[in-house]
């Protein structure tokens, strides 16, 4: 698999609380250099972004997070703010305090409407696996399923663990066939990029891709 193909699945991603301009136009040009699926960045600024580069990028953004615990009408207010400035991906916690108590339905039921709110937009949800047992998991693949949104996302990348390969396969035995998956953090090589993708990831969040591929000048090192 060569390094464009591997640029294809990624959500380019800074989301640091400490995020400055400078470094998300730094993250946006490497995401037009290197043809990546989209850049995921805070909220605050979708609508600079898109005023700067247009069409030229697809923003994805993320909604209730890192925690999950907000208002289902909050979360619905960030999804509208973030299409009207220009978002077309939405990556969204959920309320994982639910998720601990087993009140399934009620993450159905937010679900749902946040997938309303987004419209024919990317819903991508983030179930936040390290604080999950497997049947917590399971649970949510029927939630995410019957919700009617895009994605799977095994982590928001600021819990205590990220993307393992045994969640994807958990996934993909469970989720319903319009359902994707996307991992999200803990990859840090080429091969773990490679893994994610051929287990079934049609998505990689990571701030580490250009990193990972690129030399120090920048250039794609040699694919394999």
């Amino acid at each position: 698999m060569d390094n464009a193909k591997i640029y294809s699945y990624v959500d380019h991603t800074l989301l640091a609380a400490t995020s400055t301009w400078e470094g998300i136009t730094a993250l946006c040009e490497e995401a037009l250099k290197f043809k990546t699926a989209s850049v995921c960045i805070p909220p605050s600024f979708i609508k600079p972004v898109k005023e700067k580069y247009g069409d030229k990028l697809v923003i994805c953004t993320v909604i209730g997070f890192p925690l999950g615990y907000s208002a289902t009408e909050a979360k619905a207010a960030e999804i509208q703010k973030a299409i009207k400035e220009g978002a077309t991906e939405l990556d969204v916690v959920i309320n994982i305090g639910d998720a601990k108590q087993k009140h399934f339905d009620k993450i159905t039921t937010e679900l749902t409407a946040l997938k309303k709110a987004a419209g024919n937009n990317i819903v991508k949800v983030i179930i936040e696996c390290c604080y999950l047992s497997e049947d917590e998991k399971i649970a949510l693949c029927k939630c995410v399923t019957d919700s009617r949104c895009d994605f799977i996302k095994t982590s928001t990348g600021f819990g205590t663990g990220g993307a393992t390969l045994e969640d994807i396969k958990l996934f993909k035995a469970h989720i319903g066939q319009d359902v994707k998956i996307k991992a999200a953090g803990g990859m840090r090589t080429r091969e773990d990029f490679i893994a994610f993708i051929e287990e079934g990831c049609t998505r990689l969040g990571t701030s580490s891709a250009v990193k990972v591929l690129s030399d120090g000048s920048g250039k794609n090192s040699e694919a394999y």
